[in-house]
């Protein structure tokens, strides 16, 4: 699986892991099995102590675990250390909310035979985490926080690209003093996840990742009768209706596009704008991404990051020229990029048609799709005419018809007047082939916990 670090922005390899041996797949699960043994027992309160450390240490190093990212992925430095606080924050987030949630909770039983009856949230085992690479630290942190809080065990397998972040937040673990085999890192390869996904000591997997890679993984914990959390991809809709502050939306649209160098799988990519307000619109819009300067993500003027990788420039720009194949217009709206680096200059694809390859499909890098509607119904349409449903976004000034639309919205996630966000105590999602199940707030929390009931009757004899 060729584990990896490349820099995108020199294309220099910088460092290599080999791919675990079957023995070290074998000792990592008889590790984190006899870890679950003990870790289950602890009291939560005691659980989210390591999470609390983990936070703090990354907090005090910020910058520095920040640079890992810039240097695996290519990300903004700024963003990079975004992402630090914001992986910290959802260790926190746990700390607090941890264990209120996890609380037993009473039930209502009307039958006099029952006296008493609850329900308990109670670990399961092993948790097989698939995460991709462009939040290296995040993705990590948004499984690993609730499932350590519930009592599971954590094996991760990370993407092949970023193996230093991986090992680093491993390491960040150990530091905190959290017993051995709790949280492993594991350079496998496609087929040890199988055999991984089929150990009856794994109870669950979460994939972060593309919709070929969940729907393997998806098949293997189905025939393995394991349950299964996938956040895949997504095609977010940006509708501006024609009552939009064009300022506001203008600005967001220039990010929710471009942030993370449009490698974001809730990013704005497809932009919807009403007929009124149009021309307009594409107007401030290209004015505002031309100001986007690509360079060093090492340095602080850098706006544009380039892609993880020149293979995944190169997938972009193939996308591009199968689209104006298709009878598309492509506008290239950013301003010149440096030879060096995985970049790809921002281009514009308008006339974009159903029949198009690309009309359905999601660019990972930084193309804006746009659309001229003539009305709200006909952007809810169009916003809906997707196979995905992560997020989406709706611009309006008036906030009860942003909330009428919103509703008509088919997503997991819908914002008012921003670009899909991710928080640390707001749930993250979709449906339909964006996936299923839910990370982050007391949904994440209970993906893989055996909800128990205890009833207590007092009768003899059967009910």
């Amino acid at each position: 699986m060729a584990y990896q670090t490349t820099n995108p922005y020199t294309g220099k390899t910088l460092k290599t892991f080999p791919d675990a041996t079957d023995a070290e797949v074998a000792q990592a699960l008889e590790r984190g099995h006899a870890a679950f043994q003990q870790w289950r027992l602890k009291p939560v309160r005691e659980r989210v102590t390591f999470l609390q450390k983990a936070a703090d240490l990354l907090r005090a190093k910020r910058t520095e675990y920040a640079k890992l990212l810039t240097t695996e992925m290519g990300k903004l430095l700024a963003e990079a250390e975004a992402e630090v606080e914001l992986s910290a924050a959802i260790l926190e987030y746990y700390v607090k909310h941890a264990e209120a949630e996890l609380a037993p909770q009473p039930l209502p039983c009307e039958d006099p035979v029952v006296s008493e009856a609850q329900l308990v949230h109670e670990p399961l085992g092993i948790i097989l985490a698939i995460e991709p690479w462009n939040f290296p630290y995040y993705q990590i942190a948004r499984i690993m926080a609730p499932q350590l809080a519930a009592g599971n065990v954590i094996l991760l397998k990370h993407a092949s690209n970023v193996p230093q972040s991986a090992a680093a937040f491993e390491k960040l673990m150990q530091e905190t003093g959290l017993p051995a085999g709790c949280f492993q890192n594991l350079y496998a390869t496609r087929g040890q996840i199988e055999t991984i996904i089929n150990d009856p000591r794994v109870q669950g997997v979460a994939l972060t990742g593309s919709e070929g890679a969940g729907a393997l993984v998806a098949a293997q914990a189905g025939r393995a009768l394991k349950k299964s959390t996938m956040e895949l991809g997504g095609s977010d809709a940006f509708i501006v209706l024609d009552d939009a502050d064009l300022d506001k939306a203008v600005k967001w649209a220039v990010f929710g596009r471009h942030w993370n160098g449009g490698q974001v799988c809730c990013s704005s990519k497809r932009i919807i704008v009403h007929e009124s307000i149009h021309d307009e619109f594409v107007r401030r819009y290209t004015e505002g991404v031309a100001q986007l300067k690509a360079g060093d993500p090492m340095e602080a003027s850098t706006t544009l990051a380039p892609l993880s990788s020149q293979q995944a420039a190169d997938d972009v720009r193939r996308w591009i020229d199968e689209a104006v194949a298709h009878g598309a217009t492509a506008t290239v709206i950013g301003a010149e990029v440096p030879r060096q680096g995985a970049f790809v200059r921002p281009v514009l694809l308008t006339g974009v048609k159903p029949g198009n390859p690309v009309y359905h499909h999601e660019f990972f890098g930084p193309v804006s799709m746009i659309f001229k509607v003539k009305d709200e119904d006909e952007a809810i349409r169009l916003a809906n005419d997707s196979p995905f449903g992560l997020g989406g976004s709706v611009f309006t000034q008036d906030i009860e018809r942003g909330k009428r639309v919103a509703a008509q919205i088919s997503t997991g996630m819908v914002y008012i007047n921003h670009p899909t966000a991710v928080k640390a105590d707001l749930p993250f999602g979709g449906i339909r082939r964006s996936g299923y199940g839910r990370e982050l707030i007391g949904l994440g929390l209970k993906e893989f916990v055996n909800h128990k009931l205890v009833g207590v009757t007092d009768i003899d004899g059967a009910f």
